[in-house]
C-alpha cells in the first residue's frame, strides 16, 4: 500500500511541476486534471486498504466533479457557451 501511495505522491509533485511551470493556460488544465486522478487513486486505495465503503463513494464523486470541470475548461477554453 505505501509504494502506491509513493508513486501516485511522486506523481502529485509532478503534476504540481506542470501546474507552476507550463506555459499555457491548456498545460496548466491537463496537469490539474491528472492532479484530480492521482487523487481519486489514492482515495480508492485507501478504502480498500482500511474497508471503508464511503471513501469509494468519495472517489466515484470527486471524479465526476473532475471530469465536470474539464469539459467546462475544455468550453471556455475554445470559447464557447456551455450549452452547446
Amino acid at each position: 500500500m505505501s509504494v502506491l501511495v509513493s508513486i501516485l505522491a511522486v506523481g502529485g509533485f509532478l503534476c504540481l511541476y506542470r501546474i507552476y511551470q507550463g506555459p499555457t493556460i491548456s498545460d496548466r488544465a491537463v496537469g490539474v486534471d491528472i492532479m484530480g486522478i492521482l487523487f481519486v487513486g489514492i482515495t480508492a486505495l485507501a478504502a480498500l486498504f482500511y474497508n471503508l465503503s464511503y471513501l469509494m463513494d468519495l472517489s466515484i464523486t470527486l471524479a465526476l466533479f473532475s471530469f465536470i470541470g474539464t469539459l467546462a475548461l475544455a468550453k471556455y477554453l475554445e470559447k464557447r457557451s456551455l450549452d452547446d
